[in-house]
């Protein structure tokens, strides 16, 4: 999942895709380099970050998604937490809803995604971006997360959306400290008994500087040495900034005998 911010503010691409020229040829760019899947996001989601109205959002992801749709091979996501700005998205074109909120932040997305009948991504996150790195504090990290996106997982079937249709996200630097985040990444294997997709979100995160000992670090071979972890492990599928690198890496990975299943992320 090629990750395309079309935001003034997100943490590392930010400002860069506000030119709908720009975001669409970014976006072709990641399906060269063999993406599967364009998200698009319209609003940021770093910590401490401020939120925006559903007119603003929408108004800087549909045109985007309207020029991509003719041109893309791969489906969108459209990454929102707004029920809409996803109706908006999928008349535009999107084909997946990707919520940080685990449909918890808009009472309208469940029946949203219902009505729609496309995919949908849910997220654990403890608080809000704004709030969600203040102290972020668990008895058991993994079980408690497992334990939520189980009953998340619940909630939707009874709430009209397909079992087939839905994604499960740990939610990798959503109200975790660093600790926390190796120990989800180190416990893939867990979430996959959930029996859905797994998407691992970790690209570029501050945890990856953290295990550096360098904050200021480029973070991308490190986030492709989380790649190839949560590959080993089985995930389906990783939310990446830099697509071609990671494509290369996995590429090679399978090519060298990495054991995985056919449940297994591609390339």
């Amino acid at each position: 999942m090629g990750i395309l911010n079309v935001t003034p503010d997100s943490f590392s691409d930010g400002g860069r895709h506000l030119d709908i020229s720009a975001a669409v040829a970014a976006a072709i760019a990641m399906q060269q380099a063999g993406a599967d899947i364009i998200d698009i996001g319209g609003e940021s989601t770093r910590p401490d970050s401020e939120p925006v109205d559903a007119e603003e959002e929408l108004r800087r992801v549909e045109p985007v998604i309207n020029r991509l749709c003719g041109q893309l091979e791969i489906p969108i996501s459209i990454d929102t937490s707004k029920a809409s700005v996803a109706r908006g998205a999928v008349a535009a074109g999107a084909e997946i809803i990707n919520d940080v909120t685990g449909l918890q932040g808009d009472p309208s997305m469940a029946k949203a995604a219902a009505d729609l009948g496309v995919g949908v991504c849910v997220m654990h996150m403890q608080g809000t971006p704004q709030t969600m790195q203040n102290n972020p504090s668990y008895g058991n990290v993994v079980e408690e997360i497992a334990n939520y996106l189980a009953q998340r997982l619940d909630w939707c079937i009874r709430h009209g959306i397909e079992r087939n249709r839905i994604c499960l996200d740990p939610g990798i630097g959503f109200g975790k400290t660093h600790d926390h985040n190796l120990e989800l990444i180190k416990n893939v294997s867990r979430f996959l008994q959930l029996g859905r997709p797994i998407l691992i979100g970790h690209s570029r995160k501050g945890f990856i500087g953290k295990v550096l000992g360098d904050k200021t670090a480029d973070r991308d071979a490190g986030t492709i040495g989380v790649t190839l972890a949560v590959a080993a492990a089985g995930a389906n599928v990783v939310r990446i900034h830099a697509v071609r690198p990671t494509v290369d890496a996995l590429r090679l990975f399978r090519a060298c005998g990495d054991g995985l299943g056919s449940g297994s992320m591609g390339h």
